[in-house]
């Protein structure tokens, strides 16, 4: 990240006194972001293969499930959205509370060109993380399910998989700067298998009880779950999916703005 702190500062400003384009900024942090998680393998490994795993011994040995196209593509979106939520909080939720602990990171924060570039290079470089726990699960249905996507409806779905993990990214970045590194571990955990568990990513939500299901319906995850089984499978998703994860979008954003300024008040005042 050094290199973003010389390149922002010598070159946040160009000759004529105008601040650099707010995309090139948001490209050079999306960079670092990128290379600083990929050099720890382990980081990106955990993240794909729990998923994977997950439908190695949960979803392929049941042939009623495995040899159904419908079935094996509504049990490959879910737990693809659950690599989504692993990725997104525990990459940002625990990663972004580790960085504020560094001694580069007052200084990063300190430079003038806002959090705007970071924030968004946060969002962006999760997408990019989401399709890395994504693409083993596509090859797995292909080779060991019968779950079958036309091109277009692959296209529609890795589309949709990126929409839907931008607010998982706000949540994370939410718990990173508002907690320590060993207290947003916990929390993280607490948060992810609960919402997994109702948001039907283990068990199709027609197995839940009335009570369960309505609850169900107003998570971020059932909501992204049935969204993205309507882009692979077509069949249709609840009325609200689309307004219940805007929603939460919404709320996530505002609780990573304040979070952040909380943080900023507490270094800076």
């Amino acid at each position: 990240m050094s290199a973003v702190a010389s390149t922002t500062t010598s070159g946040g400003r160009t000759g004529s006194g105008h601040t650099q384009p707010f995309l090139k900024l948001s490209w050079l942090h999306l960079k670092y972001q990128f290379l600083e998680t990929v050099r720890i393998p382990i980081a990106v490994l955990g993240n794909v293969l729990f998923p994977s795993l997950t439908m190695f011994f949960f979803v392929v040995p049941q042939t009623g499930i495995a040899g159904n196209p419908v079935f094996a593509t509504t049990s490959i979106s879910g737990l693809a959205l659950f690599a989504v939520c692993s990725a997104s909080l525990f990459t940002y939720g625990l990663g972004v509370a580790e960085d504020r602990q560094l001694p580069f990171y007052p200084f990063l924060r300190s430079l003038p060109t806002g959090p705007g570039p970071q924030m968004v290079a946060r969002v962006l470089n999760g997408g990019i993380f989401s399709l890395f726990g994504v693409l083993p699960l596509i090859i797995i249905g292909w080779l060991f399910t019968a779950a079958t996507v036309t091109p277009g409806q692959l296209l529609v779905g890795i589309g949709t998989i990126l929409a839907v993990s931008v607010p998982f990214v706000l949540l994370g970045m939410a718990i990173g700067y508002s907690l320590s590194a060993k207290a947003a571990l916990p929390v993280v955990q607490i948060i992810l298998f609960p919402l997994a568990f109702a948001g039907g990513l283990f068990l199709p939500p027609q197995m839940f009880p009335g009570w369960l299901d309505a609850i169900s319906m107003a998570t971020p995850t059932r909501a992204g779950r049935d969204l993205l089984v309507q882009a692979t499978t077509g069949a249709e998703a609840y009325s609200l999916a689309l307004p219940v994860l805007a929603g939460w979008t919404l709320l996530f954003v505002v609780l990573a703005i304040v979070a952040y300024r909380n943080d900023e008040g507490r270094r800076f005042r």
